[in-house]
């Protein structure tokens, strides 16, 4: 299909639009972790630093929990997107490949589960992890972070198995493989992009939750990275340079993972939406 040049000019200066908009906040976020005290409250705004200044960095890096907070969270998010695949991998072949009664019921409570509020869940979840005596534990919110990722986490895979010819497994089994087998020599394999979905989307989620972390960690040696930077916010005052350093410092990993996978995200989430 040819497009005149009058409508290139429209998508070129929406998607312009639309990028700027995007990246307008990260910019602002990355400009105002180098500007000093003064230039932060500066109105009208200041857009550009006139010397570029790293005392922020000093303060999060060297006067704070922060890289504690960092290491907190790359353990627990690590470990809760694990499980979740993990446990997703054999739920949804499941779902995906065999007949029992109440699959359907069972796919619907599995949906059902990713539709309930938090505010439904946090207290039952509380007081469960009280009584197991993994509230301000590592393993307590990898359990919590596995709960409120599984559910969708199963629902893109299923779908993605579902989308992979039947027959291939079958020629496989009837060459003497196993079911096991099968599963981790062929259908894994085909499902490269539903896996990096999961991944970054469990990975994404566990990264930037706040609600669980602050009721579930209240001690500095299992809080996260969200929790931590609440902490530059005072009674009285917040500190705008040290909340900017510690908020970049916490979006790099996440934008390191999307963009080393964006390909194979997309094209999972898209696989997983439209195949069945």
């Amino acid at each position: 299909m040819r497009t005149s040049p009058l409508a290139w000019t429209i998508i070129a200066l929406g998607a312009a639009l639309l990028l700027a908009v995007c990246v307008f906040p990260f910019a602002w976020m990355a400009l105002s972790s180098v500007k000093t005290l003064s230039e932060l409250y500066t109105v009208p705004p200041v857009w550009l630093p006139e010397v570029l200044s790293f005392e922020n960095y000093r303060k999060v890096l060297f006067e704070s929990n922060i890289p504690r907070y960092f290491l907190n969270s790359a353990v627990i998010s690590i470990g809760a997107t694990v499980l979740a695949l993990g446990l997703a991998i054999f739920a949804s072949y499941g779902l995906a490949r065999f007949q029992f009664k109440g699959k359907g019921a069972y796919q619907a409570a599995i949906l059902l589960g990713q539709l309930l509020p938090t505010a439904a869940i946090i207290v039952p979840l509380f007081v469960t992890l009280r009584v197991l005596g993994l509230v301000n534990t590592y393993l307590g919110l990898i359990l919590v972070y596995m709960i409120i990722t599984l559910p969708l986490s199963v629902w893109m895979l299923t779908s993605y198995f579902k989308a992979i010819p039947v027959e291939l497994e079958e020629a496989a089994i009837i060459d003497g493989c196993s079911r096991l087998g099968v599963l981790f020599r062929i259908t894994l394999p085909l499902s490269a992009p539903g896996i990096v979905a999961i991944v970054v989307y469990a990975f994404v989620t566990t990264w930037n939750e706040f609600i669980f972390a602050l009721v579930l960690a209240q001690d500095y040696r299992v809080k996260t990275l969200p929790i931590g930077i609440a902490e530059f916010t005072t009674e009285f005052n917040t500190d705008w340079g040290a909340v900017m350093a510690a908020s970049l410092i916490m979006t790099l990993p996440i934008a390191i993972l999307f963009f080393a996978m964006q390909r194979m995200f997309v094209g999972g989430l898209t696989a997983g939406a439209v195949k069945g």
